[in-house]
């Protein structure tokens, strides 16, 4: 078979080369490149060839699917899968495998991060510090006490819930799907209308498809506290940013976090969402620490050693 992973994803060229050899005893071959190109072009020069590709969040289209007529397997170094066309896999026999897991803390510690600053005003406090300004009048907000509401109790979900619980937080959860485990944690799941209207903060944490595309818009945002907080590090058509945009500008919620957007980062600089102080934006970081990236390593690469050891 020919292995290839078109892009570095955060590892080292020693970690490729030790692949590399693996592959090789075992009969395959295995190229890899340390760059992220996502120019269709690049994309299929890379994968023509390829039985089995390795692939983060880039997106693949049926048009660069179509020009790879070995593909078999598709280890995919993300959660999500919207970035892949799967309906085009499907009528091709193309496996598909995400890498569940790797990043719940690194997406749930981010989350929290995200409320804490919007309570705190810790960057923006540090940019006035460098230029000279003091504290003040400015006053904080605890999260300690305040009404978390969980959008979508998955594993990062849950993560999220059980830091929020740590710091004297009230959790509450809507989802597609109830969990036990969650009900477990003395968490109560209500319909999503009666979560915004309680929430001081909200925190999305569901998968994107068809029934989650707009889950929150403009009739959700006007539920929602004047007072309320909106975090988003799950994908960003989950949430109408346009809408999310307005509602900041008009002071009818008091500040958002995103780090998902319509598309990938960077934005262009009239992005509504910079358009205002009271939204903190981070370039689709959540999931990138290096404790998360050496575990999606061994997990993209574990499962094609499953999926070659079942050929």
């Amino acid at each position: 078979m020919n292995i290839v992973c078109v892009e570095s994803l955060g590892i080292s060229r020693e970690r490729f080369e030790d692949l590399k050899a693996h592959y090789a005893a075992l009969g395959h071959t295995f190229n890899y490149y340390m760059d992220r190109n996502e120019d269709e072009a690049a994309l299929v020069q890379r994968m023509a060839g390829a039985d089995v590709v390795v692939v983060s969040n880039i997106r693949l289209s049926a048009a660069v699917l179509a020009q790879c007529p070995n593909l078999k397997y598709l280890s995919v170094a993300f959660t999500g899968l919207d970035h892949i066309d799967l309906a085009y896999c499907r009528e091709h026999g193309i496996e598909v495998q995400n890498a569940a897991g790797y990043s719940t803390t690194a997406v749930s510690e981010l989350a929290v991060g995200m409320m804490l600053d919007l309570l705190r005003n810790i960057l923006t406090l540090s940019e006035q510090m460098h230029q000279g300004a003091g504290r003040g009048t400015f006053l904080g907000r605890e999260l300690r006490g305040k009404t978390v509401g969980i959008v979508g109790t998955g594993a990062i979900g849950i993560a999220t819930a059980r830091l929020l619980l740590a710091f004297g937080a009230k959790v509450i959860a809507w989802s597609r799907t109830e969990r036990p485990e969650v009900k477990a944690m003395g968490i109560s799941y209500m319909p999503l209308d009666d979560l915004l209207r309680q929430s001081d903060i909200v925190s999305l944490h569901v998968p994107l498809c068809d029934e989650t595309r707009g889950l929150i818009g403009e009739r959700e945002l006007q539920l929602m506290k004047p007072t309320a907080l909106l975090v988003n590090t799950a994908r960003g058509p989950v949430a109408d940013i346009a809408a999310v945009g307005r509602a900041l500008v008009e002071n009818r919620i008091a500040g958002a976090a995103f780090d998902v957007f319509e598309h990938e980062p960077p934005l262009p600089l009239d992005h509504l969402l910079l358009s205002t102080n009271r939204c903190l934006v981070t370039p689709h970081v959540a999931f990138a620490t290096e404790e998360s990236f050496a575990a999606r390593a061994d997990i993209v690469f574990g499962h094609v050693d499953q999926w070659l050891q079942q050929q």
